[in-house]
């Protein structure tokens, strides 16, 4: 219920408990809040039977915590009989990424080899420099002018 709250959270309610309630009436503050929690669990577990009830014997393993969303989804995509378990273990993802890695450099190296037995291949070996910077034009240099642009 409370599982977000940290220890700092936790020590400032409890002194606030005692400073707004005082130390001799804060028990009891804590039995009667306790006691009100325990009837509404109780409250909200008769309600739970009373539906199942009410539904009939065919809902008898009805959970009300499946109504959730992420609940209901995940348990749908736990269930057997769709396979989905034997797919997504069947996929390999590092195994997928080395083939294409393995596909890539195989090619690049097909290509380099054929463009340096073309003599069409510079120095660099037929890559393409990525980590060249532009040159920086100089102050009488003007930018390229669109004339379908503008």
């Amino acid at each position: 219920m409370f599982n977000d709250i940290g220890p700092l959270e936790l020590v400032t309610l409890i002194v606030l408990a005692v400073l707004v309630f005082g130390p001799d009436k804060l028990p009891k503050v804590i039995q009667d809040v306790t006691r009100t929690i325990r009837k509404i669990r109780e409250f909200s577990e008769s309600a739970k039977n009373d539906i199942r009830e009410e539904l009939g014997p065919e809902f008898k393993d009805f959970e009300f915590e499946d109504l959730n969303p992420k609940t209901f989804i995940r348990k749908q995509l736990d269930n057997e009989d769709l396979g989905l378990k034997e797919i997504r273990n069947g996929f390999d993802l590092k195994k997928e990424m080395a083939e294409v890695t393995d596909a890539v450099h195989s090619r690049d190296s097909d290509t380099s080899s054929a463009s340096s037995s073309a003599g069409a291949a510079g120095s660099s070996g037929g890559r393409i420099d990525m980590t060249k910077k532009p040159e920086t034009p100089g102050p009488d240099d003007r930018p390229p002018f669109d004339a379908d642009a503008t």
